[in-house]
């Protein structure tokens, strides 16, 4: 027996669940801005949705909100918000959010309008300063999100 183990001759010996789900669910609303490129405004796979950076667009006309950072910041989280809805989500499933800052002098105002959606148990977060946003944007916010449903259960017995 070498390494110790006896052979197995087909029989298993232990099995753990693991759990499969859809592989890939593409996501669309008409309440949030239409993608401007060739992506999806969300994907779904199992239990997570991946959703795409959102900037500050109108829904309905296509156009860059204007107004100050926390106004654009308010309408970025209001387009989330949106693409959550159609899988039944809310801000308390978000479980991580990247924001991209055109100027990180903009943070505090951001990060206030920001907490106003996650008010307990906000998710894990990054924020990066980047040298331009699509449509001369100056925020965008994209996030992951779990739900608690899960998929099939099948049985790892490869030992």
């Amino acid at each position: 027996m070498p390494g110790g183990r006896a052979p197995y001759h087909g029989v298993v010996r232990d099995a753990f669940a693991v759990t499969i789900a859809r592989m890939k669910k593409i996501v669309s609303t008409n309440e949030a801005p239409a993608a401007i490129g060739p992506y999806s405004q969300a994907v779904r796979s199992g239990r997570f949705l991946f959703c795409s950076g959102q900037i500050p667009l109108d829904p309905k006309s296509g156009e860059i909100l204007s107004g100050d950072i926390a106004t654009q910041t308010r309408r970025v989280l209001d387009n989330i918000a949106a693409v959550l809805r159609t899988e039944g989500l809310t801000f308390d499933n978000v479980i991580k959010t990247t924001i991209f800052l055109t100027s990180l002098g903009d943070f505090q105002t951001v990060n206030e309008v920001y907490g106003s959606y996650f008010k307990q148990g906000p998710p894990a977060r990054s924020t990066v300063q980047v040298s331009a946003l699509p449509r001369g944007a100056n925020v965008e916010i994209e996030v992951i999100a779990a739900t608690d449903e899960g998929g099939q259960t099948a049985y790892d017995t490869s030992g």
